[in-house]
């Protein structure tokens, strides 16, 4: 049976018209307007703006008569009162596109501190008009160098000498401020900000913002980002203070385990500009210079990402930023110039933020110790609301486990010493939160409170940080596991988005690796709305690139040592283009296509006849190695040119988009030479030779197309030999899961897929959830009930490449899948099989909500599905549908056995069907 719930679309759009033009006809049909009017990758009226060449986009409103786009019309103004009938910025007329996405601007150019205020109207597919989308703006931020009037500022933190857990110099955090007088009535004031590290700032001692640990985490001797804030709301005529807190951060603190980089780092430093215009005109800037006072003798004493914060309540300064506070003891600070070789460039991604807060739920008492076990593995900081007694100093500790005998487990937090202390200045309840550091962990450990005081579980609070992105899609189903599963992966992102894709965020690492980051990308779009995060770190990854196209394998780049893996080197190419398909943005493929290009002429300089002998991390931590190596046993010369060949396609890919066609032409060819080498050097006859046979190796070969056709049935039956020789497990690692069913779907075994996605035991992933896990691992076998935790040191509890499974979940389990570039078409084809009996999923795409609800009752399918405006569908039903009529907005385009596919026009729909 098949209903569509806006089927009435045609009758009263037609009876709407024979309506109106008897009434009149001079009216005419007036649409909705333009919905959710975004600019570049996804921002919304943003200040301090990064791109002055930026793309607009905007939805069609789900409403009766608007199924597509036939025309748009954008205008762009400096001023709100000038639209829509005078913009002096840019007006596209009327363009005869159906194109609603990354439209890219084409008027006046852009300066610095530019206002920009837009608006849109569409015309539908019978050319009816909308009227005018509401006003929408941005403002740019300082673009340039040379825009920046102020001087870095900070105090010699060196020279206390204050030395860290490794020894190493740090330093302690400084406050920073200056007094100023106004005359005038203030119009609007810009607060330009950065940092050499992390900061805070207030004003009149008024937080400007809640941001956590700005200004982020960049290839620092490239570039820096900046942020604005507007602050007009807290400057005040007459006499106004600034005040900033300063902080190691990544950019002056211990990261990575290269001691030769950290022991002896730069000193914090801060950079800010306050640009002020009066309400007659006049124009002022309160700058850093050496008019700026400092003292480090403040209350937060030590703070390090990897350490934690200590904090002494007896140095609080109160109201040391406001007007009254008295700084005569505090010493002038150090000028630097702003370096023209440091590019200071507005912050291109949403900073991170306080996002949630999770509630203890057991509080267990052990010795003089309180254990506050929050049942999730997060990310973030905790809000403690502790008694204590003056003088006393309480030591907070984290961990991701217990152990068995309910002491925390901190072996795999390595040298990170993750804790925090608080001295108390008097007695009574104190409430605090670390400022500077994060921590990862679910059980939070207390000593030296008031132990007069019954313990509460109020009195630890988690509070969860990550970059400030919304959720992008939902996916749920019947079955517990799973879905607790999609929570691990949605945890899993959560923890390890902080500022940049880390690998962990517990331990004495929490880097950009890049390996970590190519395969959970694509499930990541899913989850969040993260284009703009990725486009950001595809910066960074850009900017750290080595002068032989070499990319590092973290980003940015701390361990400085020329080295590069193969799969892990390949985000410069994978991520790109799965972005673009999923997104429809050419702008990230423009962005990236020159780094592209020097990725594989470093492929092709480290091969030999066209296999590869470049360094691999492999398939990292498979499962029940052979050779008990970590980098697993497929070979790392068939690895990298699997991904040299796979590499060479997506650039090739890429530029057939960009219209390159000698590029095409050229990787195109390189694609084949490889693919050709690859088959002849690592199989005969589809089947592995020279090497040990592998999963992974046959996945490899599979996915990336290189295996020639008469081979590939072969190479599929040695794939399948090879899962039911380990019992119709997977052994795969990092490279190889995000492939497997990938492969498996292909070729038609996805009964097996299913089997390997629903395996209960070792390695498996829901092996994992029975041992407790809330997030996904870093290891198959993390830990166990009955065997305890892996011995080695290297055991995230929080890592999300494993967590890669779930682009699959959506694509095919709820049936989701982009046909075209941004979801443009759109394929909708579930795949129910059992132990499921339902699903439903939803995906914010470009173009609005699209959405799969299945449902097995019996032999009878049951589907719903929405397909949102200017988009079409194309929905695979399985088994025989039952009643299918053929409208204006539904058509039958295939009918093969058993397979019947349906274009969908946009709308609700519900279908059913009859299954085997």
């Amino acid at each position: 049976m098949f209903k569509k719930s806006n089927f009435k679309y045609f009758v009263y759009a037609l009876s709407a018209f024979i309506f109106l033009n008897i009434a009149s006809c001079k009216n005419q049909v007036v649409l909705q307007d333009p919905q959710k009017l975004t600019i570049s990758e996804g921002f919304k009226n943003p200040l301090g703006f990064y791109d002055s060449t930026p793309a607009f986009s905007w939805q069609l409103p789900v409403s009766e008569g608007i199924l597509s786009q036939s025309a748009y019309q954008i205008l762009a103004a400096s001023s709100p009162e000038l639209l829509p009938d005078n913009a002096d910025l840019w007006d596209s007329k009327k363009q005869i596109s159906d194109q609603s996405v990354w439209v890219k601007y084409e008027g006046k150019p852009l300066e610095s501190r530019q206002n920009v205020y837009w608006q849109v109207k569409y015309w539908n597919q019978d050319n009816e008009a909308s009227s005018w989308s509401e006003v929408n703006h941005f403002e740019l931020g300082l673009l340039n160098n040379s825009d920046w009037k102020a001087k870095w500022i900070g105090l010699d933190t060196k020279k206390e000498k204050v030395l860290g857990s490794q020894n190493n110099i740090i330093h302690r955090p400084q406050y920073l401020r200056k007094g100023f007088e106004l005359s005038g009535e203030i119009a609007s004031a810009r607060l330009y900000i950065t940092a050499k590290g992390v900061f805070d700032v207030s004003i009149n001692g008024q937080d400007v913002s809640d941001d956590v640990m700005p200004p982020g985490y960049t290839p620092y001797k490239e570039r820096i980002e900046t942020i604005t804030y507007d602050v007009s709301d807290v400057i005040e005529s007459g006499q106004n203070t600034i005040g900033v807190e300063v902080a190691a951060g990544w950019h002056s603190g211990r990261l990575g385990w290269k001691k030769s980089l950290w022991s002896n780092t730069e000193t914090p430093k801060v950079l800010c500009q306050l640009e002020l215009i009066m309400k007659d005109g006049s124009k002022e800037m309160i700058l850093s210079d050496d008019s700026w006072k400092g003292t480090t003798n403040g209350p937060i004493r030590v703070s390090e990402i990897y350490d934690g914060e200590t904090y002494d309540a007896n140095l609080e300064m109160e109201g040391w930023a406001t007007n009254n506070f008295s700084d005569k003891d505090w010493v002038s600070v150090n000028t630097f110039p702003v370096e023209s070789n440091i590019r200071l460039e507005p912050k291109r991604h949403t900073t991170v933020k306080n996002k949630m807060e999770l509630a203890t739920k057991e509080l267990i008492k052990k010795d003089t110790t309180l254990i506050f076990d929050l049942k999730q593995n997060m990310v973030g900081v905790p809000l403690l609301k502790v008694p204590m007694k003056k003088g006393k100093t309480l030591k907070v500790r984290f961990a991701e486990m217990l152990s068995p005998d309910g002491t925390f487990y901190t072996d795999n937090y390595r040298s990170a010493q993750s804790t925090n202390y608080y001295t108390a200045s008097e007695d009574g309840i104190i409430e605090w939160s670390p400022k500077f550091t994060f921590h990862g962990f679910r059980y939070v450990e207390l000593s030296g409170f008031d132990d007069s005081k019954e313990p509460s579980k109020d009195w630890v609070t988690g509070i969860v940080q990550y970059s400030d992105f919304d959720a992008n899609g939902t996916f749920t189903s019947s079955h517990e596991k799973l879905n607790q599963l999609q929570s691990n992966i949605v945890w899993g992102l959560r923890g390890n988005f902080f500022d940049i894709p880390t690998d962990c965020p517990q331990r004495d690492e929490r880097m950009g690796w890049t390996g970590d980051a190519q395969v959970f990308g694509p499930t990541s779009m899913f989850n969040a709305d993260v284009y703009k995060f990725w486009a950001s770190w595809m910066q960074s990854v850009r900017e750290s690139q080595y002068d032989n196209g070499g990319i590092p394998f973290v980003v940015p780049d701390v361990l400085y040592n020329n080295q590069v893996s193969s799969g892990w080197g390949d985000v410069c190419t994978i991520i790109p283009w799965k972005i673009y398909y999923r997104t429809g943005d050419k702008k990230i493929l423009e962005e990236n296509f020159e780094m592209m290009k020097g990725w594989v002429a470093h492929h092709e300089a480290t091969a030999t006849d066209y296999i590869s002998s470049m360094n691999s991390f492999a398939d990292w931590l498979q499962p029940l190695p052979d050779n008990g190596d970590t980098k697993g046993d497929t070979s790392h010369s068939l690895i990298g040119t699997a991904f040299f060949a796979h590499s060479a396609h997506l650039t090739a890919k890429t530029a057939k988009v960009l219209g390159k066609t000698e590029d095409f032409e050229k990787y195109d060819e390189l694609y084949k030479k490889v693919a050709n080498a690859f088959e002849k050097q690592f199989f005969d006859n589809g089947k592995v030779k020279n090497v040990a046979e592998t999963q992974t190796s046959y996945l490899l070969a599979l996915a990336f197309g290189l295996m020639s056709d008469e081979h590939k049935a072969n190479a599929k039956t040695h794939l399948l030999e090879k899962i039911a020789d380990a019992d119709n497990h997977l052994r795969t690692g990092f490279l190889g899961t995000p492939l497997l069913s990938e492969v498996l779907d292909e070729t038609g075994e996805i009964d097996l897929m299913y089997k390997l996605l629903f395996n209960e035991t070792y390695p498996s992933w829901f092996y994992s959830i029975n041992q407790g896990a809330t997030t996904i691992w870093e290891r198959w076998n993390s830990y166990s009930k009955a065997e305890g935790f892996n011995p080695m040191k290297m055991n995230s509890l929080n890592h999300y490449a494993y967590g890669a499974i779930g682009e699959w979940m959506y694509e095919r389990i709820a049936g989701i899948a982009p046909l075209e570039p941004g979801y443009k078409t759109i394929r909708i084809a579930p795949v129910p099989k059992e132990p499921l009996t339902s699903v439903a999923a939803s995906l914010n795409t470009p173009y609005g909500k699209v959405a799969s609800s299945w449902e097995t009752k019996g032999n009878e399918f049951h589907l719903q599905v929405v397909v949102p405006p200017n988009t079409t569908a194309k929905v695979v039903l399985p088994g025989t549908p039952e009643s299918i009529e053929e409208t204006n907005s539904i058509e039958l385009i295939t009918n093969e056995a058993g397979n019947d596919e349906f274009l969908v026009q946009p709308g609700t729909y519900s279908f059913t069907s009859k299954l085997p």
